[in-house]
C-alpha cells in the first residue's frame, strides 16, 4: 500500500533565497531532529548544489538507537521551482519525495509531497499505523518549525 503525506508552508522570503537552502544537501541535518542522528556520509565536494543524478548517502537512527544506511538519488530539477529525491537504498520499499517552491505575494510557498511504501506486507501496514507515519509527521513538523524560525519569526 502507498502512503502520502503532503506539507506546505509559508516562508517570508525570496525565492532565490528558500531555493539556496532548500536545494543544499548540507543544510537537511539544520532541519533534522538531532536525534535522528543524521549525518551526511557522501563526498562534501559533491554537496554544493543539487543535480539530477547526484547520489547522497545518509547515516540516520530514526527509531530504537537503530543506525541506518540511507541512499537517495535527485532525479529532477527544475531551478528555482522544484527537485524530487528518491531512495536508492534505505528502509522503505519506496521513497518518492518532490519538493515545490513557489513565490507568492510576501514570499514562498514549499510544498513537500512524499509517496512511500513500507516493506513486510501486512506487518508494514501495522507499523505504519502505530508509529512510522506518526515518525514522518514528527520530522516534518520539526523542520516546519526550523524553517519558521530562521525565516518567519520576527519578519
Amino acid at each position: 500500500m502507498l502512503h502520502t503525506l503532503k506539507t506546505t508552508q509559508f516562508i517570508k522570503s525570496d525565492i532565490n533565497t528558500i531555493w539556496e537552502f532548500m536545494s543544499a544537501p548540507q543544510n537537511l541535518a539544520k532541519i533534522t531532529p538531532s536525534y535522528m542522528g543524521f549525518t551526511i556520509v557522501s563526498d562534501v565536494n559533491d554537496l554544493e548544489k543539487i543535480y539530477a543524478g547526484q547520489i547522497i548517502e545518509y547515516d540516520v537512527t530514526p527509531v530504537l538507537g537503530l543506525k541506518m544506511h540511507w541512499v537517495t538519488e535527485i532525479t529532477h530539477v527544475k531551478h528555482l521551482h522544484y527537485f524530487v529525491d528518491e531512495q536508492r537504498f534505505g528502509p522503505y520499499t519506496l521513497w518518492h519525495h518532490k519538493h515545490f517552491l513557489k513565490e507568492v505575494d510576501g514570499g514562498v510557498e514549499m510544498i513537500d509531497i512524499v509517496h512511500y511504501k513500507i516493506p513486510f506486507g501486512f506487518i508494514g501496514k501495522i507499523a505504519n499505523a502505530l508509529f512510522i507515519k506518526h515518525k514522518l509527521k514528527e520530522i516534518f513538523d520539526y523542520r516546519f518549525k526550523k524553517l519558521e524560525e530562521l525565516y518567519n519569526v520576527g519578519k
